[in-house]
């Protein structure tokens, strides 16, 4: 694919480096356009070496060569990283005094922007309506993430890293190239939106929950909270207001979520639930993604449990509510929901069989199946899951998705789109 990366004068240009070293990886053709600030951070030559393409600025440069039309028309992709407050505002203008925003005009490929500024430049009403305003006319502006900014402060206006921008746009021209070959296979028409679930509330729960044994032990489970933080992070960039649920999720994976996410921190499944059955009235769509605790100590010790010789130590335990089938019941007219199944198969039943079942079992709309045998999923960078849907006694599988996390969401979150849509 031909990819035009576009990179604004911010000191986040480093980071785009990378963009274009994962880009080449993957076999694409990338063609960098920075600003002519964007050079003060980084020079031409890195660009023209990571890329093997030459770099330019200003559109006086091969003029007998229309550079400045050519490279819009030619592009399959656009990607900006990052884009600071002034880039989007002379997009949003439509301004066209340089190279980069000249090929942004002509381009009528999707073109992706990753911000980067400072918390105050972010939120400033003048930056949140340019940004409402580029994505109205159908720009990818994906949200910043949330951590430490240039100086001592920290907040939202952090650059996503470079492998979640690459997922992200990748993922965005899959599902634009699915849309417009859908569209001409049925003869339709209309404008495509980059926030499919602009409008939409989505509650993501993420994490393990604890049970407390006493004061200093729990019963839990391995969930780091990854896949359900990199859900989240993908419904917002899909332009939905979300609410994550976070049971027992590192301050780290947190800090990495778009500002525009809200986090409500539990610890054991009776939190979990209360949280979830007080946002649920609010949601368009509920993700169960949390690894919720079957059991829970019949009672807590009010001091440490102490060795007694060498005798054992039995322990009684009650089920917890199942939350999801308790949601489910209480659901009201149009909410999707998707659960979660972490299977590792068993005698009786492989992985897929046991899914599906749950996904009768439970009633909700979707299932995402997880494979977490021999170590996988749990803690890990990468997933490997099958998305699938129920229509009455009927099961079907809607995709497969294997890679990132980040990736795996972006999966994910457009199949979930895809049956809103019916």
């Amino acid at each position: 694919m031909r990819i035009v990366l576009g990179v604004a004068g911010g000191i986040a240009a480093y980071k785009a480096c990378h963009v274009v070293r994962e880009l080449r990886e993957r076999g694409h053709t990338v063609r960098v356009v920075p600003t002519r600030a964007a050079l003060e951070f980084v020079g031409a030559a890195t660009w023209e070496a990571l890329s093997g393409q030459p770099v330019a600025t200003d559109v006086f440069t091969r003029v007998d060569e229309v550079e400045h039309v050519r490279i819009g028309q030619d592009a399959e992709l656009v990607v900006i990283a990052p884009a600071t407050a002034d880039l989007l505002a002379r997009l949003r203008a439509g301004i066209a005094d340089d190279l980069l925003t000249a090929t942004v005009l002509t381009t009528t490929a999707p073109v992706v922007a990753a911000p980067a500024m400072h918390t105050e430049m972010w939120q400033n009403p003048a930056t949140v309506d340019n940004v409402s305003t580029l994505r109205s006319r159908g720009m990818h502006v994906i949200d910043p993430a949330s951590g430490r900014l240039t100086g001592a402060d920290s907040g939202p206006g952090r650059l996503p890293e470079p492998g979640d921008i690459v997922a992200a746009a990748l993922a965005i021209h899959a599902e634009s190239t699915s849309v417009k070959e859908s569209t001409a296979v049925e003869g339709a028409s209309g404008e495509e939106s980059g926030t499919p679930l602009a409008g939409r509330s989505v509650l993501v729960t993420a994490g393990g929950t604890r049970e407390p044994l006493d004061p200093v032990r729990f019963l839990g489970n391995r969930s780091s909270g990854k896949q359900g933080a990199a859900l989240a992070a993908a419904a917002a960039r899909s332009g939905a207001r979300v609410r994550l649920i976070a049971a027992n999720v590192a301050a780290e994976v947190i800090a990495e979520l778009p500002g525009t996410v809200t986090v409500e921190h539990v610890e054991t499944t009776a939190e979990l639930q209360a949280a979830a059955e007080a946002a649920q009235p609010d949601s368009d769509v509920v993700i169960m993604c949390a690894a919720v605790s079957d059991y829970r100590p019949a009672e807590v010790a009010a001091h440490k449990m102490k060795k007694e010789g060498d005798a054992g130590l039995r322990l009684e335990l009650v089920q917890n509510p199942d939350i999801l089938a308790g949601l489910v019941r209480t659901r009201a007219p149009g909410q999707l929901i998707v659960g979660f199944a972490a299977e590792t198969g068993s005698p009786d039943a492989g992985i897929e069989q046991l899914a599906r079942a749950k996904l009768l079992r439970k009633g909700c709309d979707l299932l995402v199946l997880n494979d977490v045998s021999a170590g996988q999923a749990f803690g890990t960078e990468s997933n490997s899951v099958i998305l699938y849907a129920r229509s009455g006694d009927t099961v079907t599988e809607v995709a497969r998705a294997s890679g990132t996390k980040a990736e795996v969401s972006q999966k994910v979150i457009s199949g979930l789109v895809s049956v809103l849509d019916r």
